[in-house]
């Protein structure tokens, strides 16, 4: 195969892929506490017999940009926002602890404190699970306290206490489920007393949705480019073939 088609078909194949990423992290541009990927190019020689002489692009994903988003004031009781640094501590769907700063908190008929997206919510003690309460309140070290249903509006009680986590950056991986997990497979961290929470307002997502279609413009153009080289040496190709014909 001519290397410069073989070039144009994998950096045409990569630009894909990175385009993807990037209409994911631009359609979360409105999902609270969503954290953008980042992406980048690069060239990986191929190896063989003979000299590695060709060369093929491969996108990869560095990383996540971690910068918190705006707060966004709502005024509801079951929204909290992380201030500064830290993560909520969920459960994951394979069950094991996961972390956001997804905030928009809703509870259950059965009176299961979740997330936005149906996570469980963990505690002092695991999952949290409140009785039918008239008002609840999220304290800024994430201690739950409610007005029991049919109580007296003095009556406050404390039940329980979100878990809030603030681990060295350097060691959280954002995997496929969009939470952020320890590297360590099956670690799992301390609660936190450093972390503070926001009652009444929301983290937006930090996606700049104006750089995301700006990436997409450019990334299509990207792909136009290696498809014209790839016409470009197909032709090229079947011009040198029918010249040895004619040879």
């Amino acid at each position: 195969m001519d290397k410069s088609l073989y070039i144009a078909m994998s950096g045409a194949k990569q630009t894909l892929l990175a385009q993807t990423a990037n209409a994911n992290n631009l359609a979360n541009a409105q999902t609270t506490g969503f954290k953008s990927d980042l992406q980048q190019f690069r060239s990986q020689p191929v190896f063989g017999a003979g000299f590695p002489t060709r060369v093929y692009a491969m996108t990869e994903r560095p990383g996540t940009d971690l910068n918190s988003g705006a707060l966004q004031t709502t005024g509801r009781d079951l929204d909290v926002a992380i201030n500064g640094e830290g993560w909520l501590a969920v459960q994951g769907a394979d069950g094991r602890e996961a972390y956001t700063r997804a905030g928009d908190l809703r509870l259950t008929p059965e009176g299961l404190l979740q997330t936005g997206a149906g996570l469980q919510v963990l505690g002092q003690d695991g999952p949290i699970a409140l009785p039918a309460v008239q008002k609840l309140t999220i304290g800024k070290d994430g201690t739950i306290s409610v007005i029991p249903l049919g109580s007296n509006a003095t009556t406050l009680a404390s039940l329980d206490r979100i878990k809030l986590v603030n681990p060295e950056l350097a060691n959280l991986e954002k995997r496929d489920d969009g939470l952020m997990h320890l590297k360590e497979d099956g670690a799992t961290l301390e609660a936190s007393a450093d972390v503070e929470l926001v009652q009444g307002s929301l983290e937006s997502s930090n996606v700049n949705a104006i750089e995301a279609m700006v990436s997409m413009i450019e990334l299509a153009k990207n792909f136009e480019l290696q498809t014209k080289v790839m016409k470009s040496a197909d032709e090229n190709s079947n011009m040198s073939a029918k010249l040895m014909q004619m040879a």
